[in-house]
């Protein structure tokens, strides 16, 4: 009887150490197979390099001399497209950039910040002044929307969109997008980048 007891006693312990080694592994399984986690971890939305290199654009500076984007190759590009006379979304947008490539400290000097104008008009003085340090380009509005991929009902000019230092139009964030998730996207791409 006694020694019924003590293999039963032994079985029990034997079972306890198997669950205990065991369940690791089966909390991953249920929760890779069957709670499914996030794997995006990225709040801007990633876009396929390959599919969208820069273009030509026929752009040139605000005083009408040919500017490519390319000239900008090597860096990261902030890029945001609107009118001329640049109304409050865009002036929004403007700060948030000029804000975000500060935000990255000692990084900051790997960000370009471009602002792709899409008309004739002149360009307000005190906002560029406001802005010093964006580059202002003017590019024809219909080449913008061919080339700039855009969330359902939204416009190129509701977007922020980085370009990677090869050149290649990589991340698109949202229309109204919280800039300490944008922040966070900046600081982790260039982190992860021994480019740019």
């Amino acid at each position: 009887m006694e020694q019924d007891k003590q293999k039963r006693g032994g079985r029990w312990k034997l079972f306890a150490v198997l669950a205990v080694c065991a369940s690791p592994m089966i909390a991953s399984y249920l929760t890779y197979y069957v709670i499914k986690p996030e794997s995006r971890t990225n709040y801007g939305a990633l876009i396929d390099p390959r599919a969208y290199p820069i273009p030509a654009l026929g752009a040139t500076s605000l005083d009408g001399k040919p500017v490519a984007l390319d000239a900008f190759k090597g860096k990261w590009i902030m890029l945001h497209s609107a009118a001329a006379d640049c109304d409050e979304a865009c002036r929004k947008r403007l700060h948030d950039m000029r804000q975000l490539r500060l935000a990255q400290g000692k990084d900051m000097d790997r960000i370009e910040r471009v602002w792709l104008v899409t008309d004739d008009k002149p360009v307000e003085t005190m906002l560029m002044r406001e802005y010093d340090g964006t580059h202002f380009l003017r590019v024809p509005e219909q080449a913008l929307n061919k080339w700039l991929p855009t969330e359902n009902g939204t416009v190129p000019q509701d977007h922020i969109y980085m370009i990677d230092p090869l050149g290649n139009l990589m991340m698109r964030f949202p229309k109204d997008a919280d800039p300490n998730k944008v922040k966070k996207d900046l600081s982790k791409l260039l982190k992860a980048s021994r480019i740019g």
